[in-house]
């Protein structure tokens, strides 16, 4: 049986930043917003900080890392809200060192967030969204992926490795009527600046809202150096 799509933006990796910013920014086109992240404390904050702005909002603890923890919570929020149309991954596993200093489990740890997480929470949207022909996929990138840096080597190649699925998942899925897509940020989140959050959230809102035919598979974030 069909499972019809709902008004539902998933944010896996919710926190203050881009992904508060694209709650909020869905949120006022009417989305209902379920927040993914580990500490539920965190969540309930984010959500009562939508909810002071009239955007119905909830969270659902899971560690992106864990399979079992992120299944469940997609369980929750299908049960509860139905199945979502947009998904947005935002979580990042994030430790500084030189790639010559590498532990491999360390690097395969940080990879079960950066990536693994990614290629999970798509699988669990994926078969309501090929039934109906439609949805968002969202993935937040990184100028890491492009310009590779020895003091975050690992979460470098996560970012690669993610613009990589995302380029390959787009091209995929394009014949199917569902839209995915990178936004690769190239500089740091900061409130009042170039890379304010709010900013960068009007460019997932830009490609949810691209017609077929029309959809880029990559929006680089970064300042013209010209």
């Amino acid at each position: 049986m069909e499972k019809s799509l709902s008004r539902i933006c998933v944010i896996v990796g919710a926190g203050q930043g881009i992904s508060q910013s694209v709650a909020a920014r869905f949120g006022r086109e009417g989305y209902i917003i379920a927040l993914v992240a580990r500490r539920q404390s965190a969540l309930d904050e984010y959500a009562a900080e939508l909810a002071a702005a009239g955007i119905e909002a909830r969270g659902y603890a899971a560690d992106a890392g864990d399979a079992a923890s992120l299944k469940a919570a997609f369980a929750q929020i299908v049960d509860q809200h139905g199945a979502p149309e947009v998904l947005v991954y935002n979580a990042a596993a994030v430790h500084e060192g030189p790639p010559s200093a590498f532990d491999a489990e360390a690097v395969f740890a940080d990879l079960r967030v950066n990536l693994g997480g990614a290629i999970l929470s798509v699988g669990e949207v994926l078969p309501a969204m090929r039934q109906n022909r439609r949805g968002t996929i969202l993935l937040t990138g990184g100028g890491l992926a492009l310009r590779p840096s020895p003091a975050y080597a690992s979460l470098a190649i996560g970012k690669a490795a993610l613009r990589s699925y995302a380029l390959s998942l787009s091209q995929e899925l394009e014949a199917e009527g569902i839209h995915a897509a990178t936004v690769t940020v190239a500089g740091f989140v900061q409130p009042g600046t170039y890379f304010d959050p709010a900013h960068i959230a009007e460019v997932y809102w830009t490609l949810h809202t691209q017609l077929p035919g029309a959809w880029d598979r990559e929006v680089v974030y970064a300042r013209s150096e010209s």
